[in-house]
Parts: structure tokens; sequence; C-alpha cells
């Protein structure tokens, strides 16, 4: 098999997994572990397996100009990124959350335009539009009663906040990629996210009861730290370095629709009218601003 071909499995992967987390991890918040809490978990975690398994890569040394994009990077995709979206799931709905973080894509053309001079055609404007057309009309009408979902206003805000964050993680990190091995690359990432985000986060996990938690709640824990986590960040950082960025970003079309279909079935979720009109907006959207301009012959 090829490495490309293992890239594009390494995608599908991360998306698959990422689609039904905003379902599982929604399971065991607040009454368990509260989002900060999970994120300690998680960027504790995610940092002893990378270390655990950077010894089986080259040893590198980070140049000490790239330290800044290094810092950077970890506040853009394992800081703002997972407290905001951990938090914004506590809050929302697991629809909600899988349509808004597909906005990511809209965000690196936008970024892409203002930090590397690429030219916004007309589809990728009037994609921008839709996608943020879609965005809104969730944040603004898709409140909902829910003891589950306590402020989804301000939850689905936290959702574009964690869409731009991460949006904006692909576009530091791109460089870093092309650079450095994986193992190497998100052992140090994490380590510098594990540093800004203890003071944060650790207070949440010190007020964890372990002994009332089922065991099921484990299984999640356990879910979200090598499945959400370690291993999704492992397969997006191995399909940069053999798939360009709009090719990966195509994944995350698949993303929704597996977060849909996960929350029906799992009877976590339903669809409204609002809900399904904000998932059109935003997939078209989404596919114009990262559709390719097709050349126009002599």
């Amino acid at each position: 098999m090829s490495k490309r071909t293992l890239a594009f499995l390494a995608a599908l992967a991360a998306t698959t997994i990422y689609g039904i987390n905003h379902t599982i991890a929604k399971g065991v918040m607040p009454n368990y572990v509260t989002p900060f809490a999970f994120i300690f978990i998680r960027v504790v975690g995610a940092t002893l397996l990378f270390w655990a398994i950077s010894f089986f890569g080259p040893k590198e040394k980070i140049e000490r100009k790239d330290w800044g994009r290094l810092l950077l990077a970890a506040l853009l995709g394992m800081v703002i990124n997972m407290l905001a979206f951990f938090k914004g799931l506590d809050l929302s709905t697991p629809i909600n959350s899988s349509v808004l973080v597909t906005i990511s894509p809209i965000i690196v053309v936008i970024l892409s335009a203002l930090f590397l001079s690429e030219r916004i055609t007309f589809n990728k404007g009037f994609g921008i539009f839709l996608g943020f057309v879609g965005a809104l009309a969730l944040v603004l009408f898709g409140a909902e009663l829910r003891q589950d979902a306590p402020n989804i206003p301000l939850g689905n805000s936290l959702f574009l906040l964690n869409a731009t964050s991460y949006g904006a993680y692909l576009v530091v990190a791109k460089k870093l990629v092309s650079k450095y091995h994986p193992f190497t690359l998100m052992k140090w990432l994490f380590t510098i996210a594990l540093i800004i985000n203890f003071p944060i986060t650790y207070g949440g996990f010190s007020e964890i009861d372990w002994g009332t938690m089922p065991l099921w709640a484990y299984g999640v824990i356990a879910f979200v730290v090598i499945g959400t986590t370690f291993c999704t960040y492992l397969f997006n950082i191995f399909a940069m370095t053999e798939l360009k960025a709009s090719t990966i970003g195509a994944f995350i079309y698949v993303q929704p629709l597996i977060g849909i279909v996960f929350a029906i079935l799992a009877g976590k979720d339903a669809l409204t009218t609002i809900k399904v009109v904000a998932a059109i907006l935003v997939l078209v959207g989404v596919y114009l601003a990262s559709k390719k301009a097709v050349p126009k012959g002599n």
C-alpha cells in the first residue's frame, strides 16, 4: 500500500473519529468530567503517548527560529481549539458542533488570502458568505430548550472560535510539517500545550470524583485521549505530509454526516429545520470556498 493511500485512510479515520466524538464526549459532561478537566486529561495523556512513540522516530532538534511558530501552533491547535470545543459541546448539541466545525476550511481560505496572498475568487467569496450565514443562523436561531444544552447560542459561538483557531493552526503548522517528523512535532506541540493548559484546567481535573464514575465513563475518557486526541492528531499530521491541505480539507465534508447520523442513532440529538438549512448553507459554502478554480483555456 502506497504512502498516499495510507494518508487518505489516515485522513478518513481522523474524520470518522471526530464525527462520533461529538456525541461520545458529551455523554460524560458535565456530570462526571467538566470540559476543562477533559482538556487536562486529553493533553496529559496525549503528551505521554507522543513522548513514548517519539523514541521510535528520528532524533531531531527544533531550530531556534521555529520555536515561535511552534508556540503559536500549540496555542491555536491544542489550547484555544480544545478549550473552545469542549466548553461549546457542554453548552450546545452534538449536531450543532458537527455542522459548525466544518467552517475550518473557510477560515483557512481567508487566512491564506490575508497572510499568504492567495487570491479569493468570486466562488470562494460567495462560499465564505454562505458558510458564515449558515453558522450565524445556528448561533442566532438555533436555541432549543434542553437540559443537556444550557446555553446553545454561546456554545455555538465557541464552536466558531474552535473552527477559527483550528483553521489558523493548519496554516501555521504547514511549514513545520514539511520540516520535522510528525513524532517530533506532536511531542513538542503537546508539551507546550500542557504547560499552557495546566493552570487553566488542573482545577477542574482535581474535582473529579473517580470513585463514583461508572465503567463506561472511563471508556469514554480512554476513547477521547487515545482516539480523538492521540490518533486524530497523528493521522492528520501524517496525512499533511503526503496530501495537499485542500485535499485533507475535503474530508471535513464527511464529518457532519457521520456526526449527525451517529447522534440521531444514539438518541442524543434530533434534526430541526434550522439545523438542516444551516448545515446545507455551511456545506455548500465550504465546498465553494475550498474548490479549486478550473484554469481557462487559451
